[in-house]
């Protein structure tokens, strides 16, 4: 499906607020791709990140799922407006291993208020990427108080 974004500048918007937000940055995030209705955000595994078994801790996985999920509905939001996690269900699919992670968020159905979003995890290793996670959220829009 093709979005039409509602502000002009989405990308540089979503690189900002990112950059503004502290706990995704603080664990290594990044913001690797940013479309209409899309955004795909990175992590390098390292051991601090990870459980008892060697794998990405769930709390780490489901960050980045709702991350990628927030920030796809933010890029068709109007400039006055950001957006906040009201509900999410996550599935974990496998183990998640590799030497990094990558999270792709779209938005499934946008709204004025309310956006139903998507965000699929894959661990990479070796450039081969394995799905180990889906997300499933309503994210919100509020005002930006600071615009």
């Amino acid at each position: 499906m093709e979005f039409t974004p509602r502000h002009s500048d989405y990308e540089a918007r979503v690189r900002a607020s990112f950059a503004g937000q502290q706990a995704m940055p603080y664990l290594g995030m990044t913001v690797e791709r940013v479309a209409p209705g899309e955004v795909e955000v990175a992590l390098v595994n390292r051991p601090e990140l990870t459980q008892q078994l060697g794998a990405l801790h769930g709390a780490f996985v489901t960050a980045l799922a709702d991350g990628a999920a927030g920030y796809a509905a933010l890029t068709l939001m109007p400039a006055d407006a950001e957006v906040v996690t009201v509900e999410l269900k996550i599935n974990f699919l496998r183990p998640a291993l590799g030497e990094r992670f990558v999270a792709r968020g779209r938005v499934l159905k946008p709204g004025r208020t309310l956006s139903i979003c998507q965000g699929d995890v894959y661990g990479v290793q070796d450039g081969r990427e394995t799905h180990v996670a889906t997300l499933v959220a309503t994210m919100m829009r509020v005002a930006n108080e600071a615009h």
